[in-house]
């Protein structure tokens, strides 16, 4: 099994880290966007990353400008963004494609490992959710619709 947190991942610097900070954590990964209709639920988000992250879980959020360009800005407007509208706390990587031949490798990750509807191993749009377990498998994949808040009962199953 591939281990999650040492997958590559782009820092908001442009840097390439992972999430090996987070490893032992339960983690909720979301491709985000600041101009999408669900831009909203970066509140739930962050009431989730409150709520649990004493207890070792963390929000992780990919920015990602593939679907309307609904993440347009970068790194420094995307941060600020987070900051000054969701007061958003947990951390916010680079931007990325999660799909295409450009697709982050942890996207391609994700996508195998909790394939959406039908078997469809592409994203639809913004905010689509993996809950990730302790030990880095991928549990669980959310349409964009499911709201944050709607989630509570399989993070606290996992904590």
């Amino acid at each position: 099994m591939t281990d999650l947190a040492s997958i590559p991942v782009q820092a908001p610097d442009g840097s390439t880290t992972d999430l090996s900070s987070h490893k032992g954590e339960v983690m909720l990964i979301v491709n985000v966007a600041s101009k999408c209709g669900f831009t909203p639920q970066y509140e739930g988000l962050e009431a989730l990353q409150r709520k649990y992250g004493a207890r070792g879980f963390s929000v992780v959020g990919f920015p990602c400008n593939q679907f309307g360009s609904q993440e347009p800005g970068d790194a420094e407007e995307i941060a600020n963004f987070c900051k000054l509208t969701y007061d958003v706390s947990f951390p916010v990587m680079g931007k990325i494609d999660v799909n295409g031949d450009n697709a982050a490798p942890i996207y391609q990750h994700l996508k195998e490992a909790a394939p959406g509807l039908l078997g469809s191993k592409s994203i639809k749009w913004n905010f689509t959710k993996f809950l990730v377990d302790r030990a880095g498998k991928v549990l669980k994949r959310y349409p964009p619709q499911t709201k944050p808040e709607d989630l509570t009962r399989d993070i606290e199953a996992v904590l």
